[in-house]
């Protein structure tokens, strides 16, 4: 093979860090990007977090100037935000900060550091319930004996406060430890646990624990030996739906039955769930959407992100050509304080650009509801806004929106079209909310099929086959007709 020497002219795209680190922050939820910004606050020395009432040359007023570009074609959309000063691509490390940028990110955090800490020091750890059972057979006063058993079967109790243990396992793995145990005592120690807090806990079986339950019911409850016999022996038949077998079994009349199945129903299935350890994990908003007599209004949450600024007393220990090492790291340290605030006004701007966006397209979910959705794909918004694709996906990943009708992820309003009779198309998410109102306002004793609300759906001018209707029924746990039948 004869080596040449050749020429080739071509051209390539390279991710330069500081486009990594841009799209590093688009695509993180509102609780790691404050992670990652204290990361960073931590590791760059240039940059702080500035408090707002220390900055007496802030014009706040000029600051929250309307930007309405959407506005010019539907008037009752109006979207205030803070302008950015634009920031050049290049920014060399020997200019002064305040020639180039004012000195700040324009979305403060409102809540001080102490009111964080005290909701922090609010969120302490919920009691489970094995601390729940153990703290009531301290007070029930077994012995050391019963109370090495209490432990052993509370042990045994799942999160649901059922008993996943056999007495005979449980005797079992006693037997070492006890001398001379019988599987009585571990029954006995069991029926006291069983009339601990909350009722039903601690049984074998549903049927067990709605007995339980119902033990501990005043006995001038209507019917309650009727119920205790529906339950003890009928409860498949009852979830099968199968209410005439349980009349004629029970010699129970229309108005008895209707009472038996309204007093189980009372009762909890999963009594452990009363109990629950598990902390509440709550939803931090990226964008609020409100409306006023002019419309609707998109903004950014300005508790999402901290005010940052470059810190000018080390910006001003750079020295123009010098090269010390010293220096060169003061540099670099400016420089990807630089960088990391743009980026994040970046992800601060397309979010607000694509929230707007979806606003606008959904107006109508803002006005009537999920009735009104209409159907929205990503590359809709990507059209709409001149981005591509996975930058939309990246947006809309793990971001919410906090509406008058509650908060919602940014994902929440894309979902796919069905084709109507007059040619146009219905969101799936519209059809869903149909198909939910229409089984709410149905007759408990003759419940719609999927085919009948088909049919409902075909003369309101949406084509949907049956197995549509199930698949989105199921999708909203709705269970059969079968299932949903009540009596009369």
């Amino acid at each position: 093979m004869k080596q040449s020497i050749q020429l080739r002219l071509g051209q390539n795209l390279t991710m330069t860090p500081q486009l990594q680190q841009a799209i590093k922050l688009l695509q993180l939820s509102t609780l790691d990007l404050q992670q990652e910004i204290q990361s960073v606050l931590e590791s760059n020395l240039m940059l702080e977090t500035a408090d707002e009432e220390a900055e007496p040359g802030s014009e706040k007023d000029d600051n929250e100037t309307t930007v309405n570009e959407a506005a010019e074609a539907e008037p009752e959309l109006r979207i205030e935000a803070t302008p950015e000063t634009p920031i050049p691509e290049e920014l060399p490390v020997d200019s002064g900060w305040e020639d180039v940028y004012d000195g700040s990110t324009s979305f403060s955090q409102s809540a001080t550091d102490e009111r964080q800490d005290n909701w922090e020091g609010n969120r302490s750890g919920a009691e489970t319930l094995k601390e729940h059972l153990e703290w009531q057979m301290q007070l029930a006063r077994f012995s050391p004996r019963d109370e090495a058993i209490a432990l052993a079967i509370i042990d045994s109790i799942n999160e649901d406060g059922y008993l996943t243990a056999s007495l005979e396992d449980i005797h079992e793995g006693l037997g070492n430890e006890l001398e001379d145990l019988e599987s009585d005592e571990v029954e006995a120690v069991l029926h006291r646990i069983q009339s601990f807090d909350p009722a039903g806990i601690g049984a074998r079986d549903l049927s067990e624990c709605l007995l339980l339950q119902l033990q501990q019911m005043p006995p001038d409850t209507p019917l309650l030996e009727q119920t205790r016999a529906i339950v003890r022996e009928h409860l498949a038949a009852l979830g099968c739906r199968e209410f005439n077998a349980i009349k004629r079994k029970l010699k129970l009349d229309d108005d008895a039955l209707t009472q038996a199945i309204l007093t189980i129903r009372s009762l909890n299935p999963r009594p452990g769930s009363a109990i629950t350890g598990a902390t509440s994990e709550y939803v931090i908003p990226d964008v609020i959407v409100t409306r006023d007599k002019h419309g609707w209004k998109v903004e950014l949450n300005p508790d999402t992100v901290p005010k940052l600024r470059i810190n000018s007393t080390y910006a001003n220990y750079i020295r123009r050509a010098d090269n010390s090492k010293e220096n060169t790291y003061l540099k670099e340290q400016l420089q990807e304080a630089r960088w990391f605030i743009k980026s994040l006004q970046s992800r601060n701007e397309t979010l607000l650009k694509v929230a707007t966006c979806i606003v606008e397209r959904q107006r109508g979910f803002f006005e009537y509801g999920e009735e009104a959705m209409k159907p929205l794909v990503l590359r809709d918004i990507a059209e709409a806004v001149e981005m591509h694709e996975s930058t939309i996906s990246r947006v809309t990943t793990q971001k919410y929106m906090h509406t008058p009708r509650g908060v919602f992820e940014f994902k929440y309003f894309f979902s796919s079209h069905v084709g109507t009779t007059d040619g146009g198309e219905c969101s799936a998410t519209a059809i869903r909310a149909i198909i939910r109102k229409q089984i709410e306002a149905e007759d408990p004793a003759k419940p719609l099929s999927d085919s009948k609300i088909a049919e409902i759906l075909m003369k309101q001018g949406i084509k949907v086959a049956r197995r549509t209707v199930a698949k989105y029924r199921e999708a909203m746990s709705i269970p059969p007709s079968n299932e949903r039948k009540r009596l009369a």
